[in-house]
């Protein structure tokens, strides 16, 4: 059966929801379609103005499925301890109504999809919580913008449906779990192909494990390949552009791999001294170098039974390259001063957001490395190939920034949706974090009011600023006085203008290699890192 299909049928939808609902549970259809059958019925059953499905994880409600919310309404979390209606719902076993004049915060204020921002007006809510095998699942919850609409017959009649929605959740879910047992038959040793599932948004996520947001094909595509690569013991090369979420993959193909219960290490192969690189992974003992006081395990041994994560693996300097293909070709690393080598059980996945091709052509990276690591190269697709996903994890980063923020509700206006969706992300999901970040606090810096809805309009989000092309001027010579900004008032601004102009023409010169850059000004890679968050120009 389609989605489509399944979405049509049955015909006799149109002449009692709940017997759908009941005829829905003898038809095979995709977890996401039946969630979302769920509460368009549930809606036209109580003809009410919303209704959402949200499931419980970590303290937090998310969104599976909603009828008449905004579109990002999927992508928000609900911390529980910070919404006292839902809380409420979540603390019953019984229907919960709250009355119109509830002094109780609602959730969804300012994200039902008809009142495009505005505060929610008198109006009734009731929900109940749903359980599974005896413990908590999440929570049903029903809008209705008329006063009066959930009356007593309305809750008697919501508790009489709560069974047949657990139904629904629990035939979902074991659809779910019995896809997974076919993907494991069709590809023998899949053991991680339930674990993915359990981080995508599409079903829940055990505690601790990644969480990934988004509904689009390529996304999906995506999961699946690394549900795939998860079980193998090959080693991962991810690619992808700056901001793309390489490091949540890497953690997400660790959490799915038999090794789940060792350490995941991670190395930032950029900010590593050369001088140093060989030690920090590989280790040394007493009297290796000047310094050197005591015996000290490197990463490889840290991660042991594990997964090594190096990312930016393209900064690597070439002699640690050699020692680098030499444990993956033998499974054996040698500290740095020690005679003999040690034997390590260590999968290695690396990341990169540079071309290793033509780093092999120019020579600033081994050839024979670089087919070592790229075994299985999983592309990661930028978000403007993602779709719709940019409004869903727009949705997430609202609701943390009202949330942190102390606002009562935040949220964007259709305008500034569809902004979101024309700009191309060149720094893909970070970047639209810090988007949405700097929007909400320059609205507030505008005088909005934390106790009322605040609106982010598409001027805000100055993403026509961020799109337009760049003129880089030529660098100062040396000893140039430095341009003085209107917003450098003090030394310390003219002297991080300086610094900003010295770094950007020294990224310019060497193609963006931050370690190329660092030796060209003398400084640590390191501590130009650290120099370049303070300063804004990395995260």
């Amino acid at each position: 059966m389609t989605v489509f299909e399944a979405a049509a049928a049955p015909a006799a939808a149109s002449q009692d929801p709940l017997l759908a609902l009941c005829t829905d549970l003898g038809a095979e259809m995709p977890q996401a379609v039946r969630l979302q059958r769920l509460v368009d019925l549930l809606r036209a059953q109580f003809g009410c103005g919303a209704v959402a499905l949200l499931r419980l994880q970590e303290e937090q409600l998310r969104p599976v499925a909603v009828n008449g919310l905004v579109s990002d309404a999927l992508g928000r979390r609900f911390a529980v301890a910070q919404h006292p209606r839902l809380a409420a719902i979540l603390a019953r076993h019984e229907v919960t109504c709250f009355e119109h004049d509830s002094t109780l915060p609602d959730p969804y204020d300012g994200l039902l999809d008809t009142l495009v921002g505005e505060p929610l007006p008198v109006h009734d809510c009731m929900g109940v919580a749903l359980h599974l095998e005896g413990r908590p699942w999440g929570v049903l919850t029903l809008d209705a913008l008329d006063t009066g609409t959930f009356t007593a017959a309305a809750r008697e009649r919501l508790a009489q449906c709560v069974p047949l929605a657990e139904a629904v959740v629990r035939v979902a879910r074991l659809e779910q779990e019995l896809r997974t047992l076919r993907m494991a038959a069709t590809a023998p040793g899949l053991g991680g192909a339930g674990e993915v599932g359990a981080s995508s948004s599409s079903s829940a996520r055990r505690a601790g494990e990644v969480e990934i947001v988004g509904e689009s094909p390529a996304l999906a595509r995506l999961l699946h390949e690394l549900s795939v690569v998860a079980a193998s013991e090959l080693p991962v090369l991810l690619l992808g552009e700056t901001g793309v979420g390489k490091e949540l993959f890497a953690r997400l193909v660790h959490q799915s791999s038999p090794r789940r219960t060792r350490p995941l290490v991670h190395v930032n192969c950029a900010a590593l001294p050369e001088s140093l690189a060989e030690s920090e992974l590989f280790g040394h003992v007493r009297g290796a170098f000047s310094g050197a006081v005591s015996d000290r395990p490197g990463r490889f041994e840290a991660a042991e039974g594990g997964t090594l994560f190096l990312d930016e693996v393209g900064e690597l300097p070439l002699a640690v390259q050699a020692k680098l293909l030499r444990t993956l070709q033998n499974g054996e690393i040698q500290r740095l001063g020690a005679d003999r080598p040690r034997s390590v059980n260590v999968r290695v996945i690396a990341a990169t957001n540079r071309n290793l091709r033509e780093q092999v052509a120019s020579g600033a990276f081994r050839a024979d490395l670089y087919h070592r690591l790229s075994v299985y190269p999983v592309p990661i697709p930028p978000l403007r190939e993602r779709g719709n996903d940019v409004l869903l994890l727009a949705g997430r980063f609202l609701e943390l920034n009202r949330a942190r923020l102390g606002l009562r509700s935040l949220r964007l206006s259709p305008d500034a949706q569809a902004a979101l969706r024309r700009y191309p992300w060149p720094g893909n999901v970070r970047e639209l974090e810090h988007v949405i970040s700097r929007a909400a606090l320059k609205a507030l810096s505008r005088g909005a009011d934390a106790t009322a809805i605040v609106t982010l309009e598409a001027g805000l989000l100055d993403l026509d600023a961020l799109d337009a092309p760049a003129t880089a001027a030529p660098p100062a010579p040396p000893g140039a006085p430095v341009p003085s900004p209107a917003t450098t008032t003090t030394l310390r601004d003219a002297v991080d203008a300086c610094q900003r102009q010295a770094i950007d023409a020294a990224l310019a010169r060497h193609g963006g290699n931050w370690a190329q850059a660092a030796r060209a000004l003398e400084v640590d890679a390191s501590n130009l890192h650290k120099l370049a968050r303070r300063l804004g120009m990395k995260d």
